[in-house]
């Protein structure tokens, strides 16, 4: 596809059909990057990284994002040259070839969203968002080639407009991409709503007062949980470790991706 474009660019006369071809080969590089990071991040702890490799995930959604944004600041240096030097009108047949592309890789972004939803990767979704610019900048290429070409002499520039525009979709998705995956990164707070889920499950346990703080990281696809609970304090260790070990096992069996569970015991202060 992206030679596709690339060539019926250079033929067709049009700069935005052009930019949206290169931007499909830096798309086969960023999803080769994606690939390699679920890869690495679904290798199992060892003695070297005991926190397993789920960062790898976040690290590829983090380099995704910059080419991104280095693409989105290429076309649009190169949109502004083409709007200031006159030129050539486009081809009618790079109509044909964009809306051929926008089919397609919408189709491509709805199966990467779902699928990047229902594992949970931010580097899965931020690969669809490739694809969805993708779209949106053969969208803008096709608006501005219509009005270069119904408007006639004059309006050729409309084509350049069109790239200037699609350039600054991707640099918004990209930044925003690059923002979520520098948090996780980072260590960012999980929501409020998968932390309540998380206390929830901890205090329906028998012996549990109440939760008294729930720290959580993500790693990769994998939750890290810290759960500090309130038991009775006149209770044996025994028993107080029993607690403990029926909340991690419930956290563990609870489907919501958690890799491992530490729990800490404080005596109830109420």
């Amino acid at each position: 596809m992206a030679a596709i474009k690339i060539v019926s660019g250079i033929f067709g006369n049009s700069y935005a059909l052009i930019a949206d071809g290169v931007e499909s080969l830096l798309d086969i590089f960023s999803s080769t990057i994606v690939w390699g990071g679920l890869k690495i991040g679904a290798i199992p702890p060892d003695k070297d990284y005991p926190f397993g490799y789920g960062k790898a995930e976040s690290l590829a959604a983090l380099v995704a994002a910059i080419v991104l944004i280095l693409v989105a600041l290429a076309i649009a240096v190169e949109s502004i040259v083409k709007v200031l030097m006159p030129h050539n009108p486009p081809k009618a047949f790079t109509l044909i070839v964009l809306i051929l592309v926008i089919v397609v890789k919408e189709i491509m972004y709805r199966f990467l969203w779902k699928t990047g939803n229902d594992i949970e990767s931010l580097s899965v979704r931020a690969d669809a968002w490739h694809s969805r610019s993708d779209a949106l900048t053969s969208l803008a290429a096709f608006i501005g080639i219509s009005i270069a070409l119904v408007a006639g002499k004059g309006y050729s520039s409309a084509d350049g407009w069109a790239a200037l525009f699609a350039s600054a979709v991707i640099f918004f998705n990209g930044f925003r991409i690059f923002k979520f995956s520098l948090g996780e990164m980072m260590d960012s707070a999980v929501s409020v709503e998968f932390e309540n889920q998380a206390r929830g499950i901890g205090e329906q346990i028998p012996g549990v007062s109440h939760i008294e703080k729930c720290r959580i990281r993500k790693s990769g696809l994998d939750f890290f949980v810290e759960i500090h609970i309130s038991v009775n304090g006149h209770i044996s260790v025994k028993e107080g470790h029993r607690i403990a070990h029926d909340v991690k096992e419930a956290l563990l069996d609870a489907n919501l991706h958690i890799m491992d569970v530490t729990t800490h015991i404080e005596p109830d202060s109420y």
